[in-house]
């Protein structure tokens, strides 16, 4: 086997789901809140992969917005202020990042992601983001039945309530195998 291709496949692909946010929904507030919790775990973790070279990819929803591109929300919530400007300050995609617009809950539905999956040859996902109980689980939910391998660290995702991300948290190491220690306790960029 083809040692660059193997060392791909093995190498995770971090993703970054719905926090380019302007949180302009009901109880967005509660939602801005916890993300803005997150952030700075976020930022560390997404740093780890850029030291390491290993891609990273902004998911986030198109809010409806069919002629917009990705800059364009992140301009919209920068312009907004307060939470949204500061979450997209800090984690607004850097040149080296690739960013999807997704039009539904999962990163993977009716999104480009599966072919940037499979065009970059990961198998391995950490998933990162709001809300822990909504799309990132159903981000998950398709990860698993695609066979990735996943991570989805605890200190990483956000719900508006922090039973829901409790529940979430325990759906998914239960049902989906996936694993959900915080990310301060794994050192590499996926937990052995």
């Amino acid at each position: 086997m083809d040692v660059a291709k193997d060392r791909r496949r093995r190498t995770p692909a971090l993703l970054l789901v719905d926090m380019i946010n302007l949180f302009d929904f009901p109880d967005g507030a509660a939602m801005a809140t916890a993300a803005r919790r997150i952030t700075p775990a976020l930022v560390r973790l997404r740093a780890r992969f850029d030291r390491a070279g290993a891609p990273v990819i902004h998911v986030n929803d198109n809010f409806a917005q069919w002629r917009g591109e990705f800059r364009d929300l992140v301009a919209s919530c920068v312009e907004a202020g307060g939470i949204p400007a500061e979450i997209a300050t800090r984690l607004a995609p850097q040149p080296q990042h690739y960013h999807v617009l997704k039009p539904k809950h999962s990163a993977f539905a009716s999104s480009a992601l599966p072919v940037l999956l499979a065009k970059l040859g990961v198998r391995r996902l950490v998933i990162t983001g709001i809300a822990a109980d909504s799309c990132v689980l159903a981000t998950a939910q398709d990860a698993n039945m695609a066979e990735y391998g996943t991570w989805v660290p605890s200190d990483c995702v956000a719900s508006r309530q922090p039973q829901r991300k409790r529940e979430a948290l325990s759906l998914l190491s239960r049902s989906l195998n996936a694993r959900t220690v915080a990310s301060n306790r794994v050192h590499g960029l996926f937990p052995q």
